[in-house]
C-alpha cells in the first residue's frame, strides 16, 4: 500500500508490509460501570465496533479482510465489552520511504548536493550518496529508504485504546472524580487483556486489569457471581461472563426476552399489545443482564380506566407489556422482564402487581377526577399555559389554529366541515391542563378524545382531538377523518411559521423545537391525503394571525421562509421514501412560482420526470434542449413572437408546426395534472429539435433572422419549462 503526502509538507511516504509471525492472539476490552441508561446502550456499542474497526485497521494488528467476522462488541447494562480475534503478536515491519526537496533543489548543475540535500541526509541520519530520487506526480523528489520495525500488539493497544474511550460520546456525560473524565456513568473496573496478558494502561482515574464482576444479583448456589473474578484468557470471555450469570451479547438477551414474552403471553390466552411491543423488548434487553420474563395480574376493576391509560401507566413507570385478546381487548395481566432468573418468581410477580396496583390507582384516581371538569371550561386554562416566551400562551396559539383551520376547510371546498374543524381546534389542547396528560404526557390527544367522548361532543370532533398529533413519528399512521388531517396540517404550519417569524429555525443538527419532525409530518400529510392546498397562502394566513396577535416579527419574508424550509423536508421526504434523484427534485422546485407552493403537485411532477428519464428517447432529448436552453440563456433572449415569413428553412417551419401542436397537448396535460403524458408530449419535440441545428446557423448574420430562430428557442424553452427546469438533469449523454 502507498501512502502519499503533498509536496509542501516535504515528506511523502510509502509502505509494503513484510511478513510477520502467524501468531493470533484473541483481546479483550471490557468497561465497568454504574448502569447505563437503556437509551445508550445500542448507540454506543454501534461507535465502540467503528472506532475499534478504525484502530486495528490502521494499526496492521489484523487482517482487514477478516476484521467483520473477527471483531464483535457486547453489552449489558453494566458493562461495554470489544472482542477482537486474530490479533497479531506485533505488527508487521514495514519500508518507509522518506522524501524530500525537489532534485533541482538538491543538486546543482553539476550533480553535487547542496545544503537542502545534506540537512535532510542528517535529518534523516544517512550519508548523502543513500539519496535516491523518484518520479512523482509533482516532479522529481529524492527520498531515503527506511526499514521501520513492527511494535509489539500490546505496547500498540495500551497507548491506542484510553484515546478510543475518550472518543466515546453520549447524550448526556457525567464527570465523577479528580480524572476530570466524561463518561455516561462511573467507570468502576477495566479488563484489558492480548491473550493472558494484561494491557497496562489507565481511563477515567481506573488502572486496567484482568478482574470483572459477575451479576450484581448472585445466584445462591454459585460462587463469586457478585464478587471480582478473573478473566484468565481473553477468549474465555464469553464462557466466564456465562458461569457469573451474564447474558453480555444483546442479541442473545433479545432472543430470549422473545420468546419468554410469547410463551407468557400464550399461556395468559392472550397476546402483547403491538403498539409498544418491539419498544418495550428493545428497553428490556438494553435493561438486564440476565431476562426473566413473568406474568402477574391486576384487578379487573382497573379496566373501567381507558385502555390507552392503562397500557401507558404499564408502559411508561413499569416497562410491563399489555396483554390484548386477539379482538383487542384489553386483557387483566402483564409481562415484568425481570434481572433475577433465579430466586422466588412468586414473590416477584407480587411485588409488581403491588407496585402496578399503585401506578393503576394513580390513573384511576386522574381519570375520575378529570371527568369532574369538561374539556371546553378548561380551555381558558391555557391562557396560564406558556407556549413560548416570544409567542404567547396555549391559548393563543388555539385561537390561531382555530381562526387558520376553518379556513382551510373553506379554502378546500368543505364549508359544511367548518364548524367540526373550528370546535376541535378550541378543544384540541384543553388536555394539557388535566391531571392524566400532566401525568403521562405522551397522552396527548387520546385523553381529549376520551374527554370530549364523555362531554358528549359530536363524534367527528372527537376522532379529529385524537388525531390532531399523527403523524407521531416517519412511519406513524396518518389521521384517517378529513377534520383530523386538517387540524394536524393547521396546528403544524402554526407552529413552523410562529417560530421562523421570531427567528427561531433549525440550524445544523440542531432543532430543539421539532421542527423538522412537524415539517416532515406535514409533507406526508398534504402528499397521502386528499388535501390540497397552497401553502404560500397558508403561511401568510398563519402570519397574519400572528400579526393580529401583537407578536413581533424578526424575520424578513417569513412566508417564504417557511415555504423553503417545507420545500426542504419534501426533498428529504421523497429522497427517503422514494428514492427520488437530486437533480430531478431540483428540476421541479426551480419552476415552482413564488406565490404558489402545492407540495402534493410538486411530489407528483418529481415522480413522473424521474419515471420519464429512463425512457431511451429523454436523454437524446435533452442534448437538443439543452443547447437550446444554453443558447437562449446566454444570449439572455425573452421574445418568443416568432415570423413564419421570415423562416429560411424547411426545418425551421418544421419545428414551428411541431412547437405548435405540443404546446397545446402539454397546457392540456397540466392542466389535468397528468405530468407523465405532458412529458411524453414533449418527446415529439426531438427530431424537430435535432433537424433545426442540423439544418440552420442561430446567429445569422441577418438580424432579423437571427431574431426569429432565437424567439422560437425561446418557445421551446419557455414550454419545457411549464413542467420544469430540465437544465439541471444530469443526463450520462449530454
Amino acid at each position: 500500500m502507498t501512502v502519499r503526502k503533498t509536496p509542501s509538507s516535504n515528506k511523502k511516504r510509502s509502505s509494503k508490509q513484510s511478513s510477520v509471525p502467524k501468531q493470533d492472539l484473541t483481546f479483550l476490552l471490557e468497561i465497568g460501570t454504574e448502569e447505563l441508561p437503556s437509551a445508550f446502550l445500542d448507540k454506543t456499542l454501534v461507535d465502540l465496533k467503528l472506532l475499534a474497526k478504525e484502530l486495528f485497521e490502521n494499526s496492521r494488528l489484523n487482517d482487514s479482510l477478516q476484521m467483520n467476522d473477527s471483531l464483535q462488541t457486547f453489552g449489558t447494562p453494566r458493562r461495554l465489552a470489544l472482542v477482537v480475534k486474530g490479533v497479531k503478536a506485533e505488527q508487521g515491519s514495514f519500508l518507509e520511504e522518506v522524501f524530500g526537496p525537489p532534485k533541482a533543489a538538491a543538486f546543482d548543475h553539476a550533480g553535487n548536493p547542496t545544503k537542502a540535500a545534506e540537512g535532510f541526509a542528517k535529518s534523516q541520519g544517512v550519508p548523502v550518496d543513500h539519496l535516491r530520487i523518484k518520479e512523482t506526480p509533482k516532479g522529481q523528489y529524492v527520498y531515503v529508504h527506511k526499514d521501520q520495525p513492527g511494535q509489539p500488539a500490546k505496547r500498540v493497544l495500551a497507548d491506542a485504546i484510553p484515546k478510543l474511550l475518550a472518543q466515546l460520546c453520549f447524550p448526556k456525560a457525567m464527570r465523577w472524580n479528580a480524572s476530570r473524565v466524561k463518561f455516561a456513568r462511573p467507570v468502576r473496573w477495566i479488563v484489558a487483556m492480548l491473550g493472558k496478558e494484561v494491557l497496562a494502561f489507565e481511563f477515567a482515574g481506573i488502572r486496567s486489569g484482568q478482574q470483572t464482576w459477575g451479576h450484581r444479583f448472585p445466584q445462591k448456589r454459585t460462587r463469586n457471581t457478585g464478587t471480582g473474578l478473573k478473566i484468565l484468557h481473553a477468549s474465555y470471555y464469553l464462557d466466564t461472563m456465562t458461569k457469573a450469570g451474564v447474558v453480555v451479547d444483546p442479541e442473545e438477551r433479545r432472543s430470549i426476552i422473545t420468546r419468554q414474552v410469547s410463551a407468557l403471553a400464550k399461556t395468559a390466552k392472550g397476546q402483547v399489545d403491538p403498539m409498544y411491543r418491539d419498544e418495550l423488548i428493545e428497553a428490556a434487553v438494553c435493561g438486564v443482564e440476565n431476562p426473566h420474563a413473568i406474568l402477574g395480574t391486576f384487578r379487573k376493576e382497573f379496566l373501567t380506566v381507558p385502555k390507552p391509560v392503562l397500557i401507558s401507566s404499564m408502559k411508561e413507570h413499569q416497562g410491563f407489556f399489555s396483554l390484548v385478546t386477539r379482538e383487542g381487548a384489553l386483557l387483566p395481566k402483564f409481562i415484568a422482564v425481570t434481572n433475577m432468573p433465579w430466586g422466588d418468581s412468586r414473590l416477584m410477580t407480587k411485588g409488581n402487581e403491588r407496585v402496578l396496583s399503585a401506578r393503576l390507582s394513580d390513573a384511576k384516581y386522574f381519570f375520575t377526577e378529570d371527568l369532574k371538569r369538561p374539556l371546553h371550561e378548561r380551555v381558558p386554562a391555557l391562557q396560564g399555559v406558556m407556549f413560548h416566551q416570544k409567542l404567547g400562551t396555549v391559548r393563543q396559539k388555539v385561537d390561531r389554529v382555530c381562526e387558520l383551520v376553518g379556513w382551510m376547510a373553506e379554502h378546500i371546498g368543505r364549508n359544511d366541515l367548518q364548524d367540526v374543524c373550528r370546535r376541535a381546534a378550541f378543544l384540541a389542547r384543553a388536555d394539557l391542563t388535566t391531571g392524566m396528560v400532566g401525568e403521562f404526557p405522551t397522552l396527548q390527544g387520546v385523553m381529549g378524545e376520551e374527554y370530549a367522548r364523555h362531554d358528549g361532543e359530536p363524534a367527528e370532533v372527537c376522532r379529529a382531538i385524537g388525531e390532531q398529533y399523527f403523524p407521531r413519528f416517519p412511519d406513524d399512521q396518518l389521521p384517517d377523518s378529513l377534520p383530523g388531517a386538517l387540524l394536524a396540517v393547521a396546528d403544524r404550519c402554526d407552529s413552523i411559521a410562529s417560530f421562523f417569524s421570531v427567528g427561531m429555525v433549525p440550524t445544523g443538527s440542531e432543532d430543539p423545537l421539532g421542527l423538522r419532525r412537524a415539517a416532515y409530518g406535514l409533507v406526508r400529510l398534504v402528499t397521502e391525503t386528499p388535501l390540497r392546498l397552497n401553502m404560500v397562502e397558508v403561511f401568510a394566513r398563519c402570519i397574519e394571525g400572528l400579526s393580529a396577535q401583537g407578536v413581533l416579527l424578526k424575520t424578513a419574508n417569513p412566508v417564504q421562509e417557511s415555504v423553503a424550509f417545507i420545500i426542504d423536508r419534501l426533498k428529504f421526504f421523497a429522497w427517503q421514501t422514494l428514492n427520488l434523484r437530486p437533480d430531478i427534485m431540483e428540476a421541479v422546485t426551480r419552476v415552482r412560482q413564488a406565490d404558489h407552493c402545492d407540495v402534493f403537485d410538486l411530489l407528483t411532477r418529481m415522480r413522473a420526470l424521474q419515471a420519464m428519464t429512463l425512457q431511451p428517447d429523454f436523454d437524446p432529448l435533452m442534448i437538443g434542449f439543452k443547447r437550446a436552453h444554453r443558447i437562449v440563456e446566454k444570449e439572455q433572449w425573452m421574445d418568443t413572437q416568432v415570423v413564419p415569413e421570415r423562416y429560411l428553412h424547411e426545418s425551421e417551419e418544421r419545428l414551428s408546426q411541431a412547437l405548435e401542436v405540443v404546446q397545446q397537448r402539454v397546457s392540456d396535460s397540466v392542466n389535468d395534472r397528468n405530468y407523465g403524458k405532458a412529458l411524453q408530449s414533449l418527446l415529439e419535440l426531438k427530431s424537430p429539435i435535432d433537424e433545426f441545428f442540423g439544418g440552420v446557423m442561430v446567429n445569422d448574420p441577418d438580424p432579423h433572422t437571427r431574431a426569429n430562430r432565437l424567439s422560437l428557442l425561446k418557445g421551446i424553452d419557455d414550454l419545457f419549462l411549464t413542467v420544469a427546469d430540465l437544465s439541471c438533469i444530469q443526463s450520462v449523454s449530454v
